[in-house]
């Protein structure tokens, strides 16, 4: 199971506590995560990346063991850490403002 860790507002939406666990195929990315995150809670589409590109939203940020992987392709294989559960996704909210 893949631990995902979800900032409050999104947790708040769908109704869930800090943490949710989904049970994604192999290979493990950031693609599938976001894949199973939505088909789980669709309430959540549209909130984390964007509906028709697919991209991130722009205040939103990915971590997984302790490195930001908000860059990386959708298809770039996550840690073996987070695949086995020991380690959690991140789905952060980002702050901006001065």
């Amino acid at each position: 199971m893949i631990r995902v860790i979800l900032p409050q507002h999104l947790r708040t939406l769908a109704g869930v506590g800090r943490e949710v666990e989904l049970h994604v195929e192999a290979p493990v990315t950031l693609r599938t995560i976001l894949d199973a995150l939505e088909a789980r809670y669709p309430m959540l589409r549209g909130t984390i990346r964007d509906h028709a590109t697919q991209e991130r939203r722009a205040f939103v940020r990915f971590f997984a063991c302790g490195q930001d992987w908000s860059h990386e392709p959708p298809d770039a294989l996550l840690p073996d850490d987070v695949v086995q559960g020991k380690e959690p996704f991140m789905v952060v909210g980002a702050m901006a403002g001065g």
